[in-house]
């Protein structure tokens, strides 16, 4: 039997962050490692992903065509981290943290 795989949840964005904790942000970022979008993947919820690149604007779909994907676009990157000591996941997209915890 397979161990179960941790799923991590969107908890939110640097923009929205609260004050009082930006400092763990800070220091979130400061230790990030970057990882490839395969392993962002394995442990975020896919359908919160999927959601939350449909709001943004990318084509979510296989079958839909000329439209940006967000696995295509250079410009967004993923990462691992740590935040008050737990393990994170997040990408980073026009500048913005979206932060997965479990």
């Amino acid at each position: 039997m397979q161990a179960k795989k941790h799923t991590f949840n969107y908890y939110g964005n640097c923009v929205g962050w609260p004050k009082s904790e930006v400092d763990y942000l800070i220091e979130m970022v400061d230790m990030a490692a970057s990882i490839t979008r395969a392993t962002f993947l394995k442990h975020v919820d896919l359908e919160e992903l999927r959601d939350m690149e449909k709001q943004m604007g990318y084509d979510t779909l296989p079958w839909e065509r000329g439209g940006l994907r967000m696995k295509d676009d250079w410009a967004v990157s993923y990462h691992r981290s740590k935040l008050k000591g737990k393990t994170v996941y997040y990408f980073k997209h026009s500048g913005i943290e979206y932060v997965f915890t479990e």
